[in-house]
């Protein structure tokens, strides 16, 4: 497999010319969700991209952090598309999104207790059997404060990570965000966070809430990736060395070409990362 540098995610809107584009170390990230038709164009396109880039898969309807395992069908149809496409990633979120049955359109947050890293724990292992592979969980963006809570965010992730040998997806808008919305520092949460299990990063833009403005920033995936979180981001490819690295842009897309631009920025520190690394190598 070609080495993955930084990636964009898939959109209808760009399949024509993501196809086309040779930059180097690009690949291409998709919600699962959206391609668990046993046919038809947007499966066709997938492939098609498949065939000339690597491919990886960020799901956001597992509910890994629910009372209940994952839906069985749900799991077989992500991994009867793991097996068409051979992801290079697989990746979920650390939050919950059904509740008896009933989807929640949001991933929503849960108190950090010895039974939730239990029950989450059983959850990734039940997700990597049936998928027989590892996946990478991804850290949440918070916007209030919730009580109950056993272990620090970083070290549950760890601990998840230790238990069930999964990695981890280290957004580092989210924690821009959760940190200005709660009070914490973000520097120090990164040097709590656990990157020897980070496999991929996510890096996104966001906006203020329309009534309580700069007060709560929402992770909203609409905007061009903030300089705060560029430079944190710096920080981090500092200790880890180049990671595989997507720009997440879900609304108010712009050209192809100007996020091409945004994504090669991310290559030019990654391919910096990398030559770094080998000299100190």
């Amino acid at each position: 497999m070609a080495l993955l540098t930084a990636g964009l995610g898939l959109k209808p809107q760009h399949y024509a010319e993501a196809l086309d584009c040779t930059a180097p170390g690009l690949w291409w990230e998709v919600h699962p969700e959206n391609y668990f038709a046993e046919g038809g164009p947007r499966v066709a396109w997938l492939d098609a991209i498949r065939a000339c880039h690597p491919v990886a898969l960020h799901g956001v309807s597992l509910s890994l952090a629910a009372d209940a395992p994952p839906d069985a069908a749900h799991l077989a149809r992500l991994a009867a598309l793991a097996r068409r496409v051979e992801p290079a990633i697989v990746s979920e979120h650390l939050a919950w999104s059904t509740w008896r049955g009933h989807y929640l359109p949001d991933l929503l947050p849960f108190p950090r207790t010895q039974a939730a890293l239990h029950r989450i724990a059983a959850n990734i292992g039940r997700t990597q059997d049936a998928l027989q592979r590892r996946i990478a969980i991804e850290n949440p963006t918070h916007y209030l404060h919730i009580d109950g809570h056993d272990w620090a965010e970083t070290e549950f992730l760890a601990e998840l990570a230790r238990r069930t040998g999964c990695a981890l997806l280290l957004d580092v808008n989210n924690v821009y965000l959760s940190a200005h919305n709660l009070g914490f520092s973000a520097h120090h949460y990164l040097q709590a966070f656990p990157l020897h299990a980070v496999a991929e990063i996510h890096l996104a833009g966001h906006h203020a809430d329309p009534a309580l403005g700069d007060a709560l920033l929402i992770d909203s995936h609409d905007a061009p990736v903030d300089p705060a979180v560029w430079a944190l981001y710096a920080q981090v490819i500092a200790r880890t060395g180049p990671v595989p690295t997507l720009i997440e842009r879900d609304d108010h897309l712009p050209a192809f070409a100007e996020l091409l631009r945004e994504r090669d920025q991310a290559h030019g520190a990654l391919t910096l990362a990398q030559r770094e690394e080998a000299a100190c190598g």
